[in-house]
Order: C-alpha cells, then sequence, then structure tokens
C-alpha cells in the first residue's frame, strides 16, 4: 500500500455540536494528527487517496458521472439508493450531472463518534470536488464562474421529503455577481441565490417555524416582500426584488441562528453535510422509519451533485415524471414540470405545475427524449420509475431515479402488465408487490347513488385514489387528537410539509390547496394508501380555521368528503359503496365487465403457487366464513364461541348460567343455550363443506357477560325475574383486578364444567348432522389458555366422553383433533409436555404477546407511540410479532412439540396471522397455517408467497 501524508484541517471535538444550527466544518477524529501535514495528498491512478492506516484508508467517497462511476446500483446498502441508481444510470450512459456519494457508513461513524468523521474525508471529498470541477469546467467558490452542487440524502429505502436537501451551494456575496455576469441573466443569478440562503437557513442554520401555524419563516419575508412590491407570483419579483430579498433573508438567519450566513464554500458544503446526516436522526424520519420498519442502524448517504438550472429562462424548466401512473398504474409517462423553476418547487407544491402532456407541444425534442429515456429505465431497472429531471436551455439531465411509490392498485397494475409485457416473470411480481397493497382493491369507493345526489364543489388533482369522509383538521395535532377519539379526520393543509408527516398518518385523507400529483402530499399519500387530492380549488385559512369550497365555507370539526380518484370534492359525509372486486365476489358486478378484478385473481393464483403456508379466516358466524371463502380461504382457523352468545335472546340464557347458585340451575341454562350453539356450528359446517374449522371453546371471564351500568342490571332482573341486589353481588364476585390473567378460559371450563359439556356437546352434534346429512367435517377443537398439561387432560377427557356419547346415540361416527391453544409462556416452554395430549398447536399471539412483555394491547398505547419514536422498540409488538423475544417462545413450543409428535399441526390464529413481517417469521419456524380477519386474507396469501420465495433463496 501506497502511503501519502494527508493535508486536513483538525479541531477539537468539543468544537463540534450536532445542534440543528452547527454549519462550520466537522472535525476529524482528533486524536490521530497534533497538527495539518504540509505537504498535498497523492493520488493513486483511479483518484482515490491512498495511506497507511487501514481505517482511514477505507472507501467512503465514491464519484459517479461524466468518466468516472466507482459504484453501481447494486449497492444501496453502502451508496443509498439515490447514490447507487445514479451510479447505475452513469454506467449505461443517461445525461446524469457529474458528482459523488458519501457512503452510509460515513453516517454510521458520524453517529458513533459524535458528529465526527473518519481522517480520510476532508481530502478525499475535495479531490472528488476536483473532479467535478474538472468534468464542468467550473470552480467551486470562483468568483468569476462558480461550480454549484446540490447537496441531498440517499437513504436505502427512498424516504421523500423526511430527510434535508440543500441547492445551489457554493454562491456568495461575490459569486453571486460573477454568476449573473458570466450567464447574463442577473435575475437568475439572485434568484438561485436567494433560494440558496433560504434553504440553508432552514436545514443547517436551524430557522424553522416557531410552532405549526406559524407560516414558515422565509415565505413569510417573501410574501411581505410581494404585498409590498404588489407583485403575485415568483417569477414576478425583479432583480432590485431579488437583492432586497436576500438582504431580509440575511437578516433573519442573524435574527433568529445569532449567526451571520456563511460565504466560505466549503464551510457552506461541511454544515449541509453535516444537516443531512443529522436528518437521519430527526423527528420526521424517525416517525417515518417506524411506519415503514426502516432500521436506525442504515442510516442515509450524502449525494454532492454538480447543479443544473431549470430557472435560466423559458428554454430550461424542471419536473417529476413516473414512467407509468402512480394512481393507476397505467402505462402511460405521468408528471407535471414547470418552466422557469427549480426542483423545489415542484415537489414542494409551491407552485401548481403543468402535466407532463403539455411538454409535447411547448417543448417537444425534450419530451421525446423523456420518452426514450423512460423506456429505457423501465427495461433496465424492471420496475416503475420515478424520474426526476431537469432541462438546461434545452439540454435534458436525469438527476434521480427510483422505484416508484404507487398506490396498492398500481402497483398490482403494473406488476401484473409487466409479466404481460415480458419485462418481469411471476415470481418477480410476486416479490415485489407489497403485501398490505393488495388490500386497497377491497377499499370503499363513494356510491353511485350517493354521487347522485350530491355536486362536487371543487376539484383537485386525483392523487392518492379511494375514498374518505372525516372532519376537517388543518393540523397534524388534531389529526390526531380527532383519530384519538375514535373518529375519522381529513387533514387540509395548503401544502403539507414533512412536520405534517404524524397527521398524514392518522388522517383519512389528505386535502391541499397547492402542489401536484408529485407533490409532498401526494407521494406520501399513495406510499400510506391514503386518499389524496392535491392542488384543489380550495381556499384554506389556517388563522380562521376554514376551508372555502365556492361559496361554501366549511369550518374546522365539519365533515368533507374526498375522491382521490377523481379529485372531487363534497361538502359533508358521503355514503360509501363496495370496491369493484367485492362487487364482483358478491355478485353485483359481473367478473368480465371488471379489469381490477381479472388483475386481483391473477395476482392472487400467482401467488398460491409459490406459497407453502396455508391461510385461514378468523370467523364467528357462517356469514363471515362465506366471506373468507371468497377471498381464498382454506378454512377458519378460529371460530370463537363467546360471540355466539350475544345474538338475540341467548345473552339471557347465558347471564341466567352464570347468575345460578346451583349445579343443577346452571345445567337448564345451559341446555337452553346448547340448540343455538349446535344451530350456529351446523352451519358453519355446511358453510366449510369440508375445510377444517378449529372451535375455541369459552375463552373470556364470565363477568363481560354481565351489564355493568345500573340501569342496564335493572333491565336484566326484570327481564330474566332476578334480583337487582343478586345481580349486583354476583357482578362484583366476578369482578377481577386484571381478568386477562385471571378466571378464563380451561380454568373457567374446569370451575364450572356444564358450559364445557354444553359446547362440547352442541359441538359434537353438529357434527353428527352434517355427517348424516351426507356432508363432511373436519373438526378441531381448541382448548383455551391452558398453561399445564393436566388443565388440557381435564378438558380432553370431557371432550371424548361427550363425543362418544354423541356418536353412540347418532350412529355415526367422524375423526376430530383436539388441541391447544399457545398463549402463555409457561405453555410454550412446555410445549413437549403438552403435546402429548395436545395434536395441534394454535399460537394466540396476542396473549402471549402481553404475557410475555407485561404489555396490555388495550392499555399500552400510551406510551408506544413514544417508545416507537425513541426506537426503544421498532414497531407496535400487538400489530407485528416481536420475533426476538415473543418469537423465541413460538420457536420453542414448536420445536419441543414436534420432538414428542412430529406431525403435530402448528397454526396461528391472532391478528398477526395477517401482517407480512410476522408471516414470513411464522413461515421461518415452520408453521403450518396463519388464520386472520377476512380482509387480511389477500394479504396474508401473498406474504405466505413472498415469505416462501425469500426462503428459496436463502437456500
Amino acid at each position: 500500500m501506497r502511503a501519502t501524508v494527508l493535508t486536513v484541517s483538525v479541531l477539537s471535538a468539543s468544537s463540534f455540536s450536532l445542534a440543528p444550527a452547527q454549519h462550520r466544518r466537522p472535525p476529524l477524529k482528533a486524536s490521530v494528527l497534533d497538527e495539518p501535514a504540509k505537504s498535498t495528498p497523492a493520488l493513486d491512478p483511479d483518484g482515490g487517496v491512498a495511506v497507511t492506516d487501514e481505517e482511514v484508508a477505507r472507501k467512503f467517497v465514491y464519484d459517479f458521472g461524466e468518466g468516472k462511476t466507482d459504484g453501481n446500483g447494486t449497492q444501496r446498502a453502502l451508496l443509498g439508493g439515490k447514490g447507487a441508481n445514479l451510479a447505475e444510470c452513469s454506467l449505461i450512459g443517461l445525461p446524469v450531472p457529474p458528482g459523488f456519494t458519501i457512503s452510509t457508513e460515513v453516517c454510521t461513524y458520524y453517529y458513533a463518534h459524535d458528529g465526527t468523521y473518519p481522517l480520510s474525508l476532508d481530502v478525499d471529498v475535495k479531490a472528488s470536488v476536483a473532479r467535478i470541477e474538472g468534468a464542468v469546467g467550473k470552480r467551486f467558490g470562483d468568483a468569476s464562474d462558480p461550480l454549484l452542487v446540490s447537496v441531498r440524502s440517499g437513504a436505502r429505502d427512498s424516504m421523500p421529503g423526511m430527510m434535508d436537501t440543500v441547492l445551489n451551494l457554493g454562491l456568495n456575496d461575490e459569486s453571486v455577481e460573477g454568476l449573473a455576469a458570466k450567464t447574463g441573466n442577473e435575475r437568475f443569478a439572485l434568484d438561485c441565490y436567494r433560494r440558496f440562503i433560504a434553504m440553508y437557513g432552514d436545514v443547517v442554520m436551524g430557522v424553522q417555524q416557531r410552532h405549526e401555524n406559524e407560516h414558515e419563516p422565509f415565505d413569510a419575508v417573501m410574501d411581505q416582500l410581494k404585498a409590498e412590491r404588489h407583485k403575485r407570483e415568483d417569477l414576478d419579483l425583479t432583480p432590485d426584488d431579488l437583492r432586497e430579498l436576500i438582504t431580509r433573508f440575511k437578516a433573519l438567519i442573524t435574527e433568529r441562528s445569532g449567526e451571520e450566513f456563511p460565504q466560505d464554500p466549503y464551510e457552506q458544503l461541511w454544515g449541509a453535510i453535516g444537516a443531512v446526516f443529522r436528518s437521519w436522526g430527526n423527528d420526521r424520519a424517525r416517525i417515518y422509519r417506524a411506519k415503514y420498519h426502516i432500521p436506525a442502524e442504515w442510516g442515509t448517504a450524502v449525494n454532492v451533485q454538480a447543479m443544473v438550472f431549470g430557472n435560466l429562462g423559458d428554454t430550461s424548466a424542471t419536473g417529476v415524471c413516473f414512467t407509468r401512473r402512480p394512481t393507476d398504474g397505467e402505462n402511460v409517462m405521468y408528471g407535471e414540470y414547470l418552466v422557469n423553476a427549480q426542483g423545489e418547487d415542484v415537489v414542494a407544491g409551491i407552485r401548481t405545475p403543468k402535466a407532463i402532456d403539455e411538454m409535447k407541444t411547448e417543448m417537444p425534442d425534450s419530451y421525446t427524449e423523456l420518452e426514450h429515456i423512460r423506456g429505457v429505465l423501465e427495461r433496465h431497472f424492471a420496475d416503475v420509475q420515478d424520474v426526476e429531471f431537469t432541462i438546461q436551455e434545452k439540454k435534458l439531465y436525469l438527476l434521480q431515479t427510483r422505484n416508484a411509490k404507487r398506490t396498492g392498485l398500481a402497483a398490482i397494475r403494473t406488476a401484473y402488465e409487466m409479466v404481460k409485457e415480458g419485462i418481469i416473470d411471476d415470481k418477480t411480481a410476486v416479490k415485489r408487490i407489497p403485501a398490505d397493497s393488495i388490500s386497497s382493491l377491497l377499499a370503499p369507493t363513494f356510491s353511485a347513488d350517493a354521487l347522485e345526489r350530491e355536486t362536487p364543489l371543487a376539484t383537485g388533482l386525483p392523487a392518492g385514489p379511494g375514498a374518505a369522509s372525516g372532519h376537517i383538521t388543518f393540523t397534524a395535532l388534531g389529526a390526531e387528537a380527532i383519530q384519538r377519539e375514535g373518529r375519522k379526520a381529513i387533514l387540509c393543509r395548503i401544502e403539507t410539509t414533512p412536520e405534517d408527516l404524524r397527521g398524514m398518518i392518522a388522517a383519512e385523507g389528505i386535502l391541499t390547496s397547492r402542489g401536484g400529483v408529485s407533490s409532498h402530499a401526494a407521494l406520501v399519500a399513495r406510499q400510506m394508501g391514503k386518499v389524496c387530492v392535491c392542488g384543489a380549488d380550495v381556499t384554506i385559512d389556517y388563522s380562521r380555521g376554514t376551508l372555502g369550497i365556492g361559496t361554501t365555507v366549511l369550518r374546522e370539526g365539519d365533515f368533507v368528503s374526498i375522491d382521490g380518484t377523481t379529485g372531487h370534492i363534497y361538502a359533508g359525509r358521503v355514503d360509501a359503496a363496495p370496491s369493484e372486486v367485492n362487487q364482483v365476489l358478491n355478485g353485483k358486478l359481473d367478473p368480465d365487465e371488471s379489469y381490477t378484478y381479472r388483475i386481483f385473481q391473477t395476482v392472487m393464483g400467482w401467488a398460491d403457487k409459490y406459497r407453502k403456508l396455508a391461510v385461514r379466516i378468523n370467523a364467528d358466524t357462517p356469514k363471515q366464513a362465506a366471506t373468507g371463502l371468497k377471498l381464498g380461504a382454506e378454512g377458519i382457523g378460529l371460530a370463537r364461541t363467546e360471540h355466539m352468545f350475544f345474538e338475540g335472546d341467548r345473552i339471557h340464557y347465558m347471564r341466567k348460567l352464570i347468575l345460578a347458585a346451583e349445579d343443577s340451575e346452571r345445567r337448564r341454562a345451559a341446555n337452553k343455550l346448547l340448540p343455538f350453539q349446535r344451530d350456529d356450528f351446523h352451519e358453519m359446517f355446511n358453510a366449510m363443506d369440508g375445510l377444517p374449522i378449529t372451535i375455541r371453546l369459552l375463552d373470556p371471564p364470565l363477568h363481560e357477560f354481565l351489564p355493568h351500568e345500573s340501569s342496564a342490571r335493572l333491565a336484566l332482573a326484570d327481564k330474566i325475574s332476578v334480583p337487582f341486589e343478586k345481580i349486583t353481588e354476583r357482578v362484583a364476585a366476578l369482578q377481577e383486578m386484571n381478568p386477562m390473567l385471571g378466571h378464563r378460559g380451561c380454568r373457567l371450563a374446569i370451575s364450572f364444567p356444564e358450559i364445557a359439556e354444553m359446547q362440547a356437546r352442541a359441538i359434537f352434534e353438529a357434527a353428527a348432522q352434517v355427517v348424516a346429512e351426507g356432508g363432511q367435517v373436519a373438526l378441531e377443537i381448541m382448548v383455551p389458555f391452558v398453561g399445564f398439561k393436566a388443565e388440557l387432560d381435564n378438558q380432553v377427557n370431557t371432550l371424548h366422553e361427550v363425543a362418544r356419547e354423541v356418536m353412540a346415540y347418532r350412529k355415526v361416527s367422524f375423526e376430530y383433533k383436539v388441541g391447544t391453544m399457545i398463549e402463555l409462556p409457561r405453555a410454550a416452554l412446555t410445549a413437549d409436555d403438552i403435546a402429548h395430549t395436545a395434536e395441534f398447536f394454535s399460537f394466540g399471539t396476542n396473549d402471549l404477546t402481553q404475557c410475555t412483555m407485561g404489555m396490555s394491547r388495550d392499555d399500552s398505547g400510551a406510551f408506544l407511540p413514544t417508545y416507537t419514536a425513541k426506537e426503544i422498540i421498532s414497531q407496535n409488538p400487538f400489530a407485528s410479532i416481536d420475533q426476538v423475544g415473543v418469537g423465541q417462545l413460538v420457536q420453542i413450543a414448536c420445536d419441543k412439540g414436534a420432538t414428542v409428535r412430529p406431525d403435530i399441526k402448528l397454526g396461528v390464529c391472532g391478528e398477526h396471522g395477517g401482517d407480512p413481517k410476522s408471516i414470513e417469521f411464522f413461515h421461518r419456524v415452520g408453521l403450518n397455517y396463519v388464520s386472520c380477519s377476512a380482509p387480511r386474507i389477500p394479504v396474508a396469501r401473498l406474504a405466505a408467497a413472498q415469505a416462501a420465495l425469500a426462503d428459496e433463496e436463502r437456500h
């Protein structure tokens, strides 16, 4: 290895702060050198710096574009998605401005070393800046013809708008005059400078909104100046106006930060690099990572790239386009652009842009080139691309491409059509479609009947399809408050910013008065599957709390309805209707008339082709069971018998059973309930027609069946002729300190055997009747809340005894299995013992999570948001299984059960059974099936296929 002496600046670690306002050059690793060396670095033939220290010699900076590209598209973990794709685009000859990527390893180092950098980084960055200078023929910091750069983030997975960007970096009071002279366009140079000062002041120096309803500070200053000068649009500002704006911007920075806006380009550069790394840890990035399960340890890369300018006049433009429409997946180029603008104007919604189709006539040559690039990108990346581009004086440049965020419908349709077009195969399509997105095809729309009675008061751009009605709120905090109250919110903003992320998550839908289909609101809404209408013809007044739609004025709290498919906005609440897929499934629409249904069925067929896990439904009624079958369920994994006690008068008999003082009285009440249960089971057996049904015996504590309000107790006393005092005494006697850990499940059945005997008789008599009628039964009886083998033995003896009586009396025979729910840690740890009796295990992961983690699914909402925000936990453990802790118990139970009973059937019946990440885990540990609610069945089918394919790749 060649040795090189480095010329570096060394600052003490104490001089560096992670505070938002910090913008000075970062210190290097302070203990490495005592003072700067005197010689300049020697570069190796590839342009890298060779040094003897192993840590220092490690490569942290990767060049791309125009003559030298170090990385490629496979290096997302190292270069981030943006850097990897820019490198790949450079390699295939697309017009990418030159730049370099500082790797994600530097971000990791930065956080691990108190905001310092590896020793070689300063020199490496200067070397790469020099390469850009050579490629474009300009010098960084040159007063007469300056090189300007953009500094952008680049996470491994796209996180649109969550981290920071700085454009036009390198300008100062001197070089702005040189840029004006060089281009002959004073307004352009001053426009770049005012943009740079505002972005740098916000991102690096911390000049931001002080509270949610404060106008963005730099926008407020600009609006004030425009009002004074009687100018309506930003483009109306003259050079003199812009000079005054620059003066006011710099004064605002000094007032808010206590520091002067920096004039040294390298100080600006290091300030921006540090700000991008710090933004990985900002609040909105943490919220986004928590929602999409992006690990904090991944970090972000930083991309520094030569600026190209879309604001050089009417032959320049900037825009965003999608290679297919991201709202519904149609194979057309879709997007928008602005003439004489920079990219942030489009994505931030500052100006409402033009549809990309208008470029055909306004800039035909650029449109043709963009169409060509669209085809190249789709064929090369084999996926729909979201492309940022700039046209500088008729020359088109590609600034970024990434796999496009799209709606569920678009994700499914594009995968389906790309298979048909031969771009990908069905296995790739299955792996690509986000499993959760399939549920969007089942989401309701506004009913045709309702729309006939409604007139849209305004229309915007349809940015996130679907239908949503909710209460108007103008703040993220308001949306969260409405959600906590169990109501639905429509978040209404002039334009959204990343600070609105919490509200966007909480809201049912999003409505903005500015911005287009590639604005922040649209992009984030599509990824979240939220209904969204952007750039609507409405007036939003935060100070008055009003939403003006034509002549109608709605106030905060009023209902508004938005259609993200058509862009229409309605005052009040509009009734919803089933999706096309559900209409076909329910016989309301001919399958041949629905292209969406054809896609749905094809994709589900592909999933079934590759998955190994069976998928069942959690169903308590024949109607629910029938719905599950239509959606592809292969049986019932959980039939909760307690839900059957609440229909009609049967709850009164249940209450009589609970209130009975004598065994004989309890048996009489149980006998009244028996025919109701028998009829329910008979219907469910017939509905499933031989598919397996897992029936769980009574599980919840008895007090849940008794009324707690005095008025309800009085009514019950009159209804069943039991004294009010006796009911009150019984309620008090049954009340438990922690009913989730108390007298429930098999403990109830052992204490009150009449209940278990009645349920067993109802199940077996129904099965016997179906068999006698020529039907088929695949019966599995599940005993809940078992912690000891002796508890299960007790219940199995009762079940076998009743089964023998029923079969003898009815003169029929049928097979059945008896198993248990594994929902207590003790059951998991002693599963080998329990498996001597249990023929199957079904994991009740909700209760297993509660008991293992000491968290209540009902009460943990008070602290779980804080825990996820602080990254103590990565996600809600009741939404996606805690694989490290609870998952270990599942694995232990599976392994121990199999040692005693190699053919033991293993399943899961909690709502984790419909969560894609959990399903991937259940596949790995060897479960036979998952069971979930009806709307999650398509999600589970697709997720199970993805789990199987991922397992195939691992092996």
